[in-house]
């Protein structure tokens, strides 16, 4: 029994001895700090969609009477689409042709009027010269007693019958002059009418405007189109997408607009496309706010002063889009916004933040072992900042509190330009740890992969 006795009292002493070493002790896990290349990313969802597209609405009244081609066809610039009821604008179009021709003929005869007219001023010009000869000659004569008073009456006689025949003739050229114009005018109102004609009968038959895939037919056979009036737009008829470029169009999150530039190489996923990524690069960045919810401008007069999340639109357009792509299908980009080479690197998770009350207590309890560092905030206006971002390194079994300054983020890793050596070990778990683990803390390395939970079969 004294044995025994014994045996105990020295196993209650090893475990207290034990006990009291391990106390405090809070076991982490580490990685190195480590050099390599980093890339910030930024992900963003949206769709497929053409960079040239065309909705083919109504231009004029009519019923369709025929739908020449179906969702899924390529159809060429200039292609026949569809057709209206064009018996009414067909009619028109004839009468009025036959009008201009008449028009025509009147003008042509009216200008022919005009030109005998003008001959026949010319023929009264030289009458009337004529006549002018002989009345000067008769006035000579007569004042030299070399003719009587009825010659030289007679004479006077035939200048002015000679000048009033060249005023008629005169008159009559600005008559047929007017006439010549105003069946001028005729004509042309008569050629306007026409080309208005001839423009209802074109809108009876609907032709592609851009070369590219049906996509979409909102129509049948039948069916009434109404043209677009003020503010509203016409009958809605089909949708025609040029897929020789394609693009992504993404909603970024307004946090991440900032570092979106054009130009930047993305990665694109396509959801019906499982397994592949494409290359493209940023073409358009937004510079309009969309609610996320709505899909509304957010500086409008009724959504300004919501508080609701905010996208930006993004377009990127793929190198080598592949065959057989539709618009409207779900993709997901990674827009590349930074590229650093052979730098320092930590996980993210690594980083921890602690007030710097805490920090200049655990450097006073520990000897100075705690590092402050100003942050740059601090430098420029001297302000306190209240936390202190750094990483907890592992040295001589404990682990000391960091600053650190931070620059390009990647997916897990973010790069440390200040504060840290390549081989540092750091602590960078469990998550329990790291939010509670004070700064010249005591800590056992366990690096070891956690164990699964063996399940039972039923």
């Amino acid at each position: 029994m004294l044995g025994v006795g014994a045996v105990a009292a020295l196993g209650a002493v090893a475990w207290c001895t034990v006990y009291q070493m391990n106390k405090g002790v809070v076991t982490v896990q580490t990685s190195p700090v480590v050099r390599q290349d980093l890339t910030s990313i930024v992900t963003a969802s949206g769709e497929i969609r053409p960079q040239n597209y065309t909705n083919v609405l109504g231009e004029g009244f009519g019923k369709i009477t025929d739908i020449v081609v179906k969702e899924g066809d390529y159809v060429k610039k200039g292609d026949v689409l569809l057709h209206l009821e064009s018996v009414q604008p067909g009619a028109d179009v004839q009468a009025q042709e036959a009008g201009l021709q008449a028009a025509e003929a009147g003008s042509r005869a009216a200008a022919a009027n005009y030109d005998s007219t003008v001959a026949t001023l010319a023929q009264k010009q030289a009458d009337l010269d004529k006549a002018k000869f002989d009345w000067q000659r008769c006035q000579q004569l007569f004042q030299e007693q070399l003719i009587s008073r009825q010659d030289y009456d007679a004479g006077k006689a035939a200048y002015d019958g000679a000048l009033a025949a060249f005023n008629a003739t005169q008159a009559q050229v600005d008559q047929t002059r007017a006439a010549r114009e105003q069946s001028r005018a005729s004509a042309d109102s008569t050629r306007a009418t026409l080309t208005h004609m001839k423009d209802v009968l074109r809108k009876t038959t609907y032709r592609a405007p851009i070369s590219g895939i049906v996509t979409y037919i909102d129509v049948r056979v039948g069916e009434n189109v109404v043209p677009g009036i003020q503010n509203a737009e016409g009958s809605f008829l089909l949708n025609i997408s040029d897929m020789s470029v394609v693009t992504a169009e993404v909603k970024v999150d307004e946090t991440d607009i900032a570092s979106i530039r054009s130009g930047q190489p993305t990665s694109v996923t396509i959801d019906a496309i499982p397994g592949k990524v494409f290359r493209g690069r940023v073409t358009e960045v937004g510079e309009q706010a969309i609610l996320r919810t709505s899909g509304q401008a957010a500086t409008t007069q009724t959504t300004a002063n919501t508080q609701e999340a905010r996208d930006f639109k993004v377009v990127v357009t793929l190198d080598s889009p592949p065959s057989g792509l539709r618009p409207g299908l779900s993709t997901t980009a990674k827009i590349e916004t930074a590229h650093v080479a052979s730098v320092l690197t930590i996980p993210i998770q690594a980083l921890a933040e602690r007030s710097r009350k805490e920090l200049e207590e655990a450097r006073d309890g520990n000897n100075g072992n705690v590092t402050l560092a100003a942050s740059r905030s601090d430098a420029s206006n001297g302000a306190k900042e209240t936390d202190v971002q750094g990483v907890f390194v592992v040295r001589r079994k404990k682990a000391e509190f960091v600053p650190v300054v931070t620059g390009v983020a990647g997916v897990t890793d973010i790069e440390v330009t200040s504060g840290l050596q390549e081989g540092d070990q750091i602590v960078t778990g469990s998550y329990k740890a790291l939010r509670t683990l004070r700064p010249g803390a005591s800590v056992k390395i366990d690096n070891s992969p956690p164990k699964r939970e063996e399940t039972s079969g039923s």
